[in-house]
């Protein structure tokens, strides 16, 4: 056994993890814990954020990135609080983080102390694992236990420690027990519902798979089956990815998120392989179609919408055993047809972002930010209408990686989440998108950027207004009250904190900026960037209700539709299918 701090302790036991770095802002009732850091610093790197959200938000976003366990800390009272809003967007994503939570000293609680509350029964909803510890020696248990129940539940744990017992010395001796947290599961499934699964497929005009984050890790897989049984492919948002987004079988996700394809294969599938989501709008499909719902958690089964076949078990072993199968589908009608919708789609969405006559469009900047992302890039999306341009436009088809606030759908997680991706991954490129509402919320911390010499790429989409509540204010037909935001020079603040700066308001001005980033890279740029672009207030189409299809809607409706949202050169699949 050592003599150490209980604080130090409590750093070896996060290294015993392989944690490299957390995040937090270090106060009265917590610094004999960072004092602990410090005795560690050469092993784990404190990652002093200017607001405890961004660290909670950024500790979120490793655990998606990662699928290890990210951390964040924060004093008592006012810190504590400050964690929430990335402890749920955690605990919604199903992602595993430990907070660790300042609380006054011993002696003193108890006594209503200066900024002393009962903080365990705040934790109670939010975390899988909430305890306060009671004695100096508790410390690294404690820890170590809280860690093996975010992994193991997939959600936050929070550790509440008094300062004056982080401070105290024990004796400690680091544990035996292996920090194991990768899950080895495989599934062995009845060999009679693969055959029922196969037989459903044969039997199918417009089947299609619906693929949830538990297919990320299996994009080889996903591939082969589209392509072996004839099946157009959808991902649920925050599995954007799990499937090439080139890929001609691919057709993006449905919902105001979505895609025209998306929607329109959706809408007229008769068979839906719906494989690791408990994708909530499930529920919004035509009556009568029928769902296969595969999942590793049967509390999930059945929950969004009555399902005809339920299969409990590991998605890429239930991929395996249909590719196992002696059994091909030639590419079909309904198949074809979806992938002409798709390259419409892609088609009308270049003509988008090439027309900058009345201000510089937002698909114009997801596509240069297309044609400058490497091959491994990371991708950081807020929350807002700059979900649905990247969404559609990202390249997510080789080995990039992409987070977003999926459940939690919080706003001001980009800039937490190009923190995160920098962080846990130094050598790639990484890039956020905020809307100016989103990026105003958080962006302080482009002063964590600078001091850690993090070269993200921040892109503010700056439209003066909430234009996702913009577009359910349209839709309501109420007054657009509340919802006009005030701009601000984004790059003249990046460059007053240290970051370089580009204002873009045009094609031009855009192209001179990628150029001059591209070569900021070149020669090893440690400044983080911002690029204000200011673009034109332009309500985005919204794909969660598509009336195109002249079999369903009369003219009128559809003339209504694509004037509102210049839908142009763009059939309905049903006119495609007719065609074919």
């Amino acid at each position: 056994m050592t003599k150490m701090k209980a604080g130090q302790a409590l750093a070896k036991v996060l290294e015993s993890w392989d944690i490299d770095h957390l995040y937090g802002i270090t106060a009265d009732s917590i610094n004999n814990t960072v004092d602990g850091l410090y005795q560690e610093r050469d092993k784990i790197k404190y990652i002093q954020v200017r607001h405890e959200e961004v660290g909670s938000l950024a500790a979120a976003a490793d655990a998606k990135l990662t699928g290890k366990i990210g951390v964040s800390f924060g004093s008592a009272g006012p810190g504590a609080t400050h964690l929430f809003n990335g402890l749920y967007d955690a605990k919604m994503d199903h992602a595993p983080v430990l907070a660790i939570v300042g609380q006054s000293s011993t002696g003193v609680m108890n006594t209503s102390f200066f900024q002393e509350m009962n903080q365990d029964p705040m934790f109670v909803d939010v975390s899988v694992f909430h305890e306060q510890v009671v004695s100096a020696h508790q410390i690294p248990y404690v820890v170590d236990q809280a860690i093996r129940a975010a992994y193991a539940h997939k959600g936050p744990a929070v550790v509440i420690i008094p300062d004056d017992l982080s401070g105290q010395e024990i004796e400690f001796t680091d544990f035996k027990t292996a920090p194991i947290y990768k899950e080895e599961m495989h599934t062995k499934f009845d060999e009679a519902t693969i055959d029922e699964v196969v037989a459903d497929l044969k039997a199918a005009q417009h089947p299609i798979i619906w693929a949830g984050v538990g297919l990320k890790g299996t994009t080889k897989e996903l591939v082969a089956v589209s392509e072996k049984f004839s099946l157009p492919v959808l991902s649920t948002v925050p599995a954007t990815g799990v499937m090439p987004t080139d890929h001609p079988n691919f057709m993006g996700s449905r919902g105001r998120l979505g895609t025209k394809p998306g929607f329109e294969v959706s809408q007229m599938a008769d068979l839906v392989l719906s494989v690791g989501t408990n994708y909530p709008f499930l529920r919004f499909l035509p009556k009568g179609v029928k769902v296969i719902q595969v999942n590793n958690n049967p509390a999930d089964i059945g929950k969004q919408r009555d399902v005809d076949l339920a299969i409990l078990g590991d998605a890429k072993d239930f991929l395996n055993e249909l590719l196992a199968r002696d059994v091909t589908i030639a590419p079909t009608k309904f198949l074809q047809a979806a992938r002409l919708d798709k390259q419409n789609w892609d088609n009308w969405l270049d003509k988008l972002a090439d027309d900058d006559s009345d201000g510089l469009p937002a698909e114009a900047v997801m596509k240069m930010i297309k044609a400058h992302a490497a091959d491994d890039a990371i991708f950081g999306a807020d929350v807002g209408n700059n979900t649905e341009w990247a969404i559609r436009q990202l390249p997510l088809n080789k080995d990039q990686k992409f987070t977003l606030s999926s459940w939690f759908a919080t706003m001001g997680y980009g800039l937490p989440a190009g923190l995160a991706g920098k962080l846990s991954f130094p050598k790639r490129q990484v890039f956020t998108i905020s809307g100016d509402g989103g990026f105003a919320m958080v962006m302080q911390d482009l002063l964590t950027e600078v001091k850690y010499q993090l070269p993200v790429i921040n892109v503010v989409l700056e439209n003066k207004v909430f234009g996702f509540i913009q577009h359910e204010k349209i839709a309501a037909k109420q007054a657009p009250y509340g919802i006009d935001l005030i701009g601000a020079n984004w790059a003249g603040i990046a460059e007053n904190m240290g970051a370089i700066g580009f204002t873009v308001t045009d094609h031009a001005s855009l192209k001179a900026a990628f150029d001059e980033i591209e070569t900021l890279q070149k020669n090893g740029n440690t400044k983080p960037i911002v690029i204000d672009a200011k673009i034109k207030n332009v309500d985005p189409i919204d794909t969660s209700f598509m009336p195109v299809d002249p079999d369903q809607f009369d003219q009128e409706t559809i003339k209504t539709y694509k004037q509102t949202y210049n839908v142009f050169g763009q059939p309905a699949l049903s006119e495609i299918l007719k065609e074919l």
